[in-house]
This record gives C-alpha cells, structure tokens and sequence, in this order.
C-alpha cells in the first residue's frame, strides 16, 4: 500500500493522485470560490499513469486525499524481444520483464522507469 493522505488544496500540476483507486499525474488543477454553504472546490484533470486514460475529479480544497508514492528508478535494458524487454534495476539488482515499444531502445541501455504496487512504465 504505497500512498499517503493529503489535504486537496496540497496539489498542484504535475504531482500524482489517486483518482478511482487509480494513480494519475495531474494535467490541470483550478478552484473555485467558496459557496454561500460551503468551502471552495478544487476541480482536476489527470491521467491514469499505466493506463493513460483521463480522469477528473471535484473535491472541497480541505478534504483528505490519497496520494500514491511512484517511485522513480533507474534499469539498464539485458534483452529486448518483440515487444517487451528484460530490465535489471540499477539498485535492487532485481530483473524482470516488461512491455515496452522497442522501436529505440537497445541492449545495454540505461532507461528510467516508474514503479508503483508492482506495476512499472518507462518514462
């Protein structure tokens, strides 16, 4: 369970929230003024991480709200086969495969990557 709580009003575009249990990068992110009844809304734009779909969300700036903690890591590529590739990460020493477009990326290469529950995407 990698996410951590956070009030609304905390984020800005370009950092990462949950979204449908669902981590996204945020694209836009505006509020509106307070209502006679209540606080100000925040309303936001993002896009699924690994899934790339877009998502929106409206909330009042002072609720809590989860947060995934996407780690950012380094790999160098072992093997590339049609469309995935063998990735040893750099700190862990780990290996593992993952789907990839192959198109550019060679053996030997160092890449960037974005890991989140076991789930992972190259930058």
């Amino acid at each position: 369970m990698a996410k951590q709580q956070t009030e609304v009003r905390e984020l800005d575009e370009g950092s990462y929230v949950n979204i449908d249990d669902i981590p996204c990068k945020i694209n836009s992110y505006s509020t509106a003024k307070p209502g006679k009844h209540g606080s100000a809304k925040a309303r936001i734009e993002a896009e699924g991480v690994f899934d790339g779909r877009k998502r929106s969300l409206s909330q009042p700036v002072d609720q809590k709200i989860w947060v995934p903690i996407i780690n950012r890591k380094q790999g160098q590529v072992i093997d590339v086969r049609d469309d995935e590739i063998q990735v040893m990460d750099l700190e862990t020493y780990d290996n593992f495969v993952m789907r990839a477009d192959t198109g550019e990326i060679q053996a030997d290469d160092q890449i960037e990557f974005l890991e989140h529950e076991g789930k992972r995407k190259i930058v």
